[in-house]
């Protein structure tokens, strides 16, 4: 059972969720929530790995314990999603992009391209990537990649980013929050970054379909 100080302990939000999964359950409890967190992205793991590599310090679970124990929630969440991506398939994707408005076919064939060139790198170096670290898993479930090679790539990348946060955790004590602080400001320059390259897509995308219906009618005008 841990016995956290009342001015150390989390009062409420996320920090006190996991806190308390940690309380009840020790280590296993901040597998669970890591394995939620990929799930459900906006449970930010920068406030997860650090508040358990606090409990750590103080002697309440075992910091080996936490590695393992958080590595094992990562993969295991990257494999249910991997899975959606299974189930999902190739076809009925390009069929459900098909539906979206400005997303061509040729689009996800892009993308299925980029990724048989460059998915072992983008399942690594994504676990280290807040938002992709979750979804990279859905595209490597859609290809089927190798599932020895996935879930290999997902617990090595998952454990050198857990244990990052854990450690430094760890390291800061009761400051442990200041890891949170510190990462907020990456993972919102990532955020704001995806929403760039999405409205930079809509806006050429956009244009481009402006120009071939300016260009159908020109062409039109002339035949007559």
């Amino acid at each position: 059972m841990i016995t956290t100080a009342a001015s150390d302990a989390p009062a409420g939000g996320i920090a006190g969720w996991a806190a308390g999964l940690m309380e009840s359950l020790g280590a296993v409890g901040a597998g669970v929530a890591i394995a939620l967190e990929n799930l459900f992205p906006p449970l930010p793991s920068e406030v997860i790995l650090p508040l358990a590599g606090f409990t750590a310090a103080r002697g309440d679970i075992g910091l080996v314990a936490v590695l393992l124990w958080t590595t094992a929630g990562s993969v295991v969440g990257a494999l249910a999603l991997y899975s959606i991506g299974a189930l999902l398939g190739r076809d009925r994707t390009v069929a459900l992009a098909a539906r979206i408005p400005l997303v061509k076919e040729s689009d996800v064939l892009r993308t299925e391209a980029w990724f048989a060139r460059h998915g072992t790198k983008a399942v690594f170096f994504g676990r280290m990537i807040p938002i992709f670290r979750s979804m990279v898993s859905v595209p490597a479930g859609i290809e089927r990649m190798g599932l020895p090679v996935f879930l290999g790539l997902t617990a090595l990348g998952s454990f050198i980013w857990n244990a990052l946060f854990v450690l430094a955790g760890y390291e800061l004590g009761s400051r442990w929050h200041q890891v949170t602080d510190l990462v907020g400001l990456y993972s919102k320059a990532v955020l704001a970054g995806a929403v760039l390259l999405v409205v930079a897509f809509l806006v050429l995308r956009l244009r481009k379909g402006g120009g071939n219906r300016r260009g159908g009618g020109r062409h039109t005008a002339g035949r007559r």
